[in-house]
């Protein structure tokens, strides 16, 4: 999912006006033929689906840094992916398409540093300078993929997700091949994005949160079952998809000790890149697919990012919110396999997973 942030300080400060690409014409026409190719892809993937056995998915653990970090991975021929989640989720949120995905692929699926079941260390104990920002995870990504999948890989983030991956294909275009944006957080909370007499305002609430027992206070309020589970039903539209086990998954981590430092961390950081700045440096293709009921990152300004070279296409998936890799399975999968296989080479490289 999106930052628990996404539902507590943009809903106390609404913002209007946001910084649009303008461009009368956008590069593709959003018909409803591409709806209805699409799902005829989902239709024969389902079909071959329901035919065959779920590949196992094993949990292991990588050394970075000194830093342990959890990691699921999946497959063992075929191009790698590597699943990257949004901010306060984890790997988990990827359980519905990790084996699905392994019956052509090799698959990862990785805890960000600080998130999941990854070490969570304190940030006020680690240097001067800001340790949660993208440059820091799109690093710990690429490094994975040199010292655990060890080989190229597809990106395939959703929300935050998303802007580590552009930032990770940005400092090392030679390690991914391609990358699909599912809900890319539009990063309303930048300080490019907030109106210039909103600022003091924000500056101070999240001085408030980061710096005083406020902070604490909040997050307490915010980690709980009841919590949990009424933000997952604002950001999916299909509610019955937020079950007992996703509340769980989602909760678990954020209970363990410097979950508490990290959240305040991150919603209190309003630099780094955006996804505009990024777009225009990515080698690699773009494939960006948004459910159209996203109530946090609205597909009207998910569609200005069709306009850069780098976006090949952009899918809306209907009736789905700001999670659908979890939320809508049966469309990710199949969109997520048809872009690989425009992109892979005929000779992918086939390794066994340790």
């Amino acid at each position: 999912m999106a930052s628990f942030a996404s539902t507590s300080i943009p809903t106390l400060l609404h913002f209007s006006s946001y910084p649009k690409i303008h461009s009368p014409n956008f590069k593709y026409q959003f018909s409803t033929s591409t709806i209805i190719n699409h799902h005829n892809i989902v239709s024969k993937f389902n079909t071959q689906q329901n035919q065959q056995h779920l590949n196992k998915v094993q949990t292991r653990t990588w050394n970075w840094k000194g830093y342990s970090i959890r990691y699921q991975c999946s497959g063992n021929h075929g191009p790698a992916l590597v699943l990257i989640h949004g901010f306060g989720a984890n790997s988990d949120h990827w359980r519905k398409n990790i084996s699905v995905l392994a019956e052509s692929h090799r698959v990862y699926s990785i805890d960000l540093i600080g998130y999941g079941y990854s070490d969570k260390p304190n940030p006020r104990e680690i240097g001067d300078g800001s340790f949660y920002t993208f440059e820091t995870w799109a690093t710990q990504l690429n490094e994975f993929c040199l010292d655990v999948v060890k080989d190229e890989a597809f990106f395939i983030c959703n929300s935050i997700g998303g802007v580590v991956g552009l930032q990770a294909a940005v400092i090392a275009p030679n390690i991914c091949r391609g990358i699909l944006l599912l809900n890319i957080s539009l990063r309303m909370l930048h300080i490019k994005k907030q109106p210039w007499f909103a600022r003091p305002f924000i500056k101070s609430f999240q001085r408030l949160l980061r710096d005083t027992a406020a902070g604490k206070f909040f997050f307490k309020a915010v980690a709980t079952k009841e919590s949990v589970r009424n933000i997952l039903s604002q950001c999916y539209h299909d509610t019955s998809k937020v079950t007992d086990e996703l509340v769980q998954i989602i909760l678990s981590p954020g209970l363990e000790p410097g979950a508490a430092e990290v959240f305040l961390e991150f919603i209190c950081y309003s630099g780094g890149p955006l996804p505009e700045d990024l777009l225009p440096l990515v080698k690699c293709p773009v494939l960006i697919g948004w459910g159209d009921k996203d109530p946090w990152e609205p597909i009207e300004m998910g569609r200005n990012y069709s306009t850069f070279d780098s976006v090949e296409d952009f899918i809306v998936l209907p009736n789905v919110g700001h999670c659908p890799q979890d939320e809508a399975p049966h469309l990710v999968n199949p969109l997520v396999e048809s872009f690989v296989a425009r992109h892979a080479k005929s000779s992918s490289t086939t390794s066994t997973v340790n």
